[in-house]
C-alpha cells in the first residue's frame, strides 16, 4: 500500500495510506509518522479479517495456498 508523507506547517510530519478511508498519523519525524500510520492499517486490517469482511487491501498483506 501507498503512503504519502507531507509536512505540515507547524513542522510536523502526517503520514497517510489513502487506501485505506481515515488511516492517518502524525509524527515529530517522517520516519515516526510512517511507523504510526503502518501500525494504524495494521490494527484495521486485523479488525476486517476478524469481523469477516472481504477487504482488497488484505490480499496485499497475505498470500493463500489452499492444501486439499
Amino acid at each position: 500500500m501507498m503512503i504519502e508523507v507531507e509536512t505540515e506547517d507547524d513542522g510536523r510530519f502526517v503520514a497517510e495510506v489513502p487506501a485505506i478511508p481515515g488511516a492517518m498519523a502524525y509524527g515529530k519525524t517522517a520516519k515516526e509518522a510512517v511507523a504510526k500510520v503502518e501500525a494504524l492499517v495494521l490494527r484495521v486490517l486485523a479488525d476486517r479479517i476478524e469481523a469477516g469482511e472481504e477487504s482488497p487491501e488484505i490480499d496485499e498483506v497475505f498470500s493463500k495456498s489452499t492444501r486439499i
